[in-house]
């Protein structure tokens, strides 16, 4: 029941719910996370427990970037904390493929055509102040979206690229230019990329699945070795 909640608590936060009163408008962007949370911690870890605690942690520090984001570097800061976990989380993964590797060029050229268009923007626009931490978010999001992909976890991948398109819509139009239907895109993709990361702890890799199998595998050989 809690994805179909998830869905109509979110439909009903970007369609339906006022702007104003704003604490109320704050309170049902808030809800749809905290279903969120409540969702990875109801996953079976498919992964692992630390896993589980890494992402639920950053999922804790999102929903406090979400209420705070009205007051930008308080926000962003929490934002950034939650990506660090969800770096910590996906890299503990880490499967080595070569093909994912190389992913690594498109990840840095988004994040260098992000980076420079943003600062361009922002000495335009006088917001100096603002260079550094928006870089450095810059470049977190874009090493989340490629730890993600290096994880192997198609669920984790998904999340971190709509992660990755949901602020990107959310700067552009914050700081170069506007964009149509930005509330309704920002919002979708952001309550799609963290039920996705959520899910992503019940959903362990193929190759993950695969290790430990070969794990499983081998203590069992031991066992029949030590009773032979």
């Amino acid at each position: 029941m809690l994805p179909t909640l998830i869905l109509i608590m979110g439909v009903l936060y970007i369609f339906i719910i006022p702007a104003e009163p704003h604490a109320v408008k704050l309170i049902f962007k808030a809800i749809p996370m905290i279903l969120v949370i409540a969702y990875a911690c109801l996953q079976s870890a498919g992964n692992s427990k630390r896993f589980q605690r890494i992402l639920l942690t950053g999922l804790v520090f999102c929903v406090i970037g979400d209420v705070t984001l009205d007051n930008f570097i308080v926000g962003l800061s929490a934002f950034l904390i939650g990506h660090l976990f969800y770096l910590s989380g996906f890299f503990s993964q880490w499967t080595f493929s070569a093909w994912r590797l190389v992913t690594v060029i498109p990840i840095g050229a988004y994040a260098v055509y992000m980076g420079y268009e943003l600062l361009e923007a922002l000495t335009k626009s006088g917001d100096g102040g603002l260079k550094v931490p928006v870089l450095i978010y810059v470049t977190a999001i874009s090493l989340m979206g490629w730890s993600a992909i290096m994880s192997g976890n198609a669920w984790a991948i998904a999340g971190a690229l709509l992660f990755m398109a949901s602020d990107s819509i959310l700067a552009w139009n914050k700081f170069i230019s506007e964009v149509a239907y930005s509330d309704v895109l920002i919002m979708t993709t952001y309550y799609a990329a963290q039920f996705c990361i959520a899910a992503c702890i019940g959903h362990p890799s193929r190759i993950a699945r695969n290790k430990r199998k070969r794990r499983r595998r081998l203590t069992e050989e031991q066992q029949h070795e030590l009773r032979g």
